[in-house]
């Protein structure tokens, strides 16, 4: 078989189909996934849109895998995280070439380090640089930027950026709308006065201005104490 050395939306089907084909035989990750998903080739063609936007930035994946991630939260262990990567690497290297397996790889190796920083904030268990650091929540922050507008936003926020080790953001949106984008998962989070962004430590993200707005970046040394519609 021909490795293929350039991506398509049809070659990223293909990868996806053998890939999941392969998660639901797995012993560690198949009872989980065939008693999750009701509608495989829906579910499919959301995978497969998700690869687009995040290999092809295509903007086609719409949903949110944190949410998705957290109403399994108590299924879920690290060693299906080590599962599914594996196998990823094992059907990468099978359709592609080494240099577009590799990042592949690197992607999904990146998501699944975003997806359990997510799991472990949800649990409420810190990710910080220090371990023995009591597992508390931070109600106040270390530091705050200034007020950004649509006009003195910085370059660097509009582009992918991460947080240091050990801190934790929260963008504040004080008035107006702005996307969240997390560049290793593709989550696209719309943030507003109500629902503010929390990013964790070392986490690839950018926002987008949706029209004029007012926010603030707060930093936290510990997962912060705040509240979320439905969080």
């Amino acid at each position: 078989m021909d490795l293929h050395d350039t991506l398509s939306e049809e070659r990223l089907a293909e990868l996806v189909d053998r890939f999941y084909a392969k998660v639901r035989a797995d012993a560690t990750l198949g009872p989980l996934f065939n008693r999750s998903v009701d509608d495989w080739p829906h579910h499919l063609d959301k995978l497969a849109a998700f690869w687009s936007s995040v290999m092809l930035t295509s903007g086609r994946y719409k949903g949110n895998p944190v949410a998705e991630h957290v109403k399994h939260i108590g299924a879920i262990t690290p060693a299906m995280f080590d599962r599914w990567l594996a196998l990823w690497t094992e059907t990468t290297s099978e359709l592609f070439d080494p240099e577009t397996a590799r990042q592949f790889q690197e992607k999904a190796g990146r998501i699944a380090e975003s997806l359990q920083l997510a799991l472990k904030f949800h649990r409420g268990i810190p990710t910080v640089a220090n371990p023995a650091r009591p597992a508390a929540l931070s109600d106040t922050p270390y530091r705050s930027t200034a007020v950004f507008d649509q006009e003195s936003l910085p370059g660097a926020l509009r582009r992918e950026h991460r947080t240091k080790a050990g801190t934790w953001g929260v963008i504040r949106v004080l008035s107006g709308t702005l996307r969240l984008h997390m560049a290793a998962s593709g989550e696209v989070e719309e943030l507003s006065e109500d629902h503010p962004g929390i990013v964790a430590p070392e986490q690839a993200h950018w926002v987008e201005p949706l029209g004029p707005f007012r926010m603030q970046v707060d930093f936290h040394d510990a997962p912060p104490a705040v509240a979320r519609p439905g969080g």
